[in-house]
């Protein structure tokens, strides 16, 4: 099973330059269900494809809250993302209490970046397995970032990761044009075609499925939230109403979608 001897240790370059324990945590990535982020001037959204690992099982958390201006959708193994997430919180938590402000998103984004760094230079530990596609609101306006085990972050105007995203991310690139000047509910629209381009033939989405996390100003659709703009996730039936708002698929539409390696229902990957 092993692509050659220079695999069995992250500190270990093979000739051709690559480190293949950082590469193997990148595809424990693909191994989680899907999870999309998409940004306006207004509003950037998080939308995640829930698993379960089976008929009497709850689906897997993807999304989780950091701060009231943060929040993160995940793909990968849930128990690293757990342990990063609260990484993240202790961070922006102590920004409040030593400089009384929200830590700036592209600053927090660095730190768990440098964090993931560590694990792919250092013997005996191993890289974390899990990406993060984290939405944030500062003084500049809404932004989206990916964050990968490899160390590298980067900006967005939209994205996804996980299992089958390659057929989200053509659906992003052919519209992402658009997404500027969209309002909320044409963005999670929007997000939503995308997410569906990910699921296998025979699935749908649907409210039990389906979390959108949202930060910027409060849609037709939701309550006032306090503070204004605050990072939110909608899940159960709530989201029902986007979900209905969204156009049919015609047969044929999108690219075909690949079968996946991973077992639809991987218990450790989220």
């Amino acid at each position: 099973q092993f692509r050659n001897t220079y695999d069995s240790d992250n500190t270990v370059f093979s000739p051709q330059g690559r480190l293949h324990q950082v590469e193997y945590a990148l595809e424990a990535v693909k191994q989680g269900s899907a999870a999309v982020g998409l940004r306006s001037k207004t509003h950037a959204i998080l939308l995640a494809l829930k698993r379960s690992t089976g008929e009497l099982a709850s689906y897997q958390q993807k999304m989780f809250r950091i701060d009231d201006h943060v929040g993160i959708a995940i793909a990968g193994l849930t128990s690293d993302a757990r342990v990063l997430s609260n990484f993240m919180r202790q961070q922006a938590m102590s920004e409040r209490m030593v400089f009384n402000r929200p830590m700036p998103v592209n600053r927090l984004v660095a730190t768990i970046a440098d964090k993931a760094q560590v694990n792919t230079q250092e013997y005996g530990r191993r890289p974390y397995g899990v990406g993060f596609l984290v939405i944030g609101q500062d003084q500049s306006g809404p932004h989206l970032f990916e964050f990968s085990p490899s160390g590298n972050s980067y900006e967005y105007f939209a994205m996804s990761i996980g299992a089958r995203s390659q057929s989200a991310k053509t659906y992003l690139e052919k519209h992402y044009n658009s997404f500027e000047d969209c309002t909320l509910e044409e963005l999670i629209k929007h997000g939503l075609h995308a997410l569906r381009e990910t699921l296998q033939q025979d699935k749908e989405l649907n409210v039990n499925n389906t979390s959108i996390g949202i930060i910027g100003p409060t849609g037709r659709h939701e309550k006032p939230v306090s503070p204004p703009s605050k990072f939110r996730i909608i899940e159960g039936e709530p989201v029902a109403v986007y979900l209905q708002s969204m156009d049919r698929k015609e047969p044929g539409d999108g690219a075909p979608v690949a079968p996946t390696t991973a077992d639809e229902d991987v218990q450790m990957s989220g």
